[in-house]
């Protein structure tokens, strides 16, 4: 599965979820591109998930215009220590039939 890595997460991430054709925004040469131009160019580019930190999103976004999955991490910070123990919900995600807008993966708090 082809997934893109938004600029507000961690490229170590991509270590997480190598069994999967992973970029960031970076790789792709998309920094500072608005979400909507951002979608666009995932599209074009055949990309099904966006992963992000960016909880906004979900509102600023019609997703019946852009049929991508995209992944929110709802967490206190975006480190990688933070988001690492969030990957095997990501992974669980990855493995179901994908559902187009957001879905959010949130830490646990005790």
């Amino acid at each position: 599965m082809k997934l893109l890595l938004d600029e507000n997460l961690p490229k170590k991430l991509k270590t997480d979820l190598s069994a999967h054709e992973v970029y960031t925004v970076r790789d792709m040469g998309w920094n500072s591109k608005k979400n909507g131009e951002l979608l666009e160019l995932m599209l074009s580019k055949n990309f099904e998930v966006l992963l992000t930190f960016d909880k906004n999103l979900q509102f600023q976004q019609n997703f019946e215009k852009y049929p991508i999955c995209v992944i929110v991490f709802n967490a206190e910070d975006n480190s990688y220590l933070t988001l690492h123990h969030l990957s095997s919900q990501v992974l669980n995600v990855l493995e179901q039939p994908l559902k187009f807008g957001p879905i959010e993966v949130r830490q646990k708090t005790d």
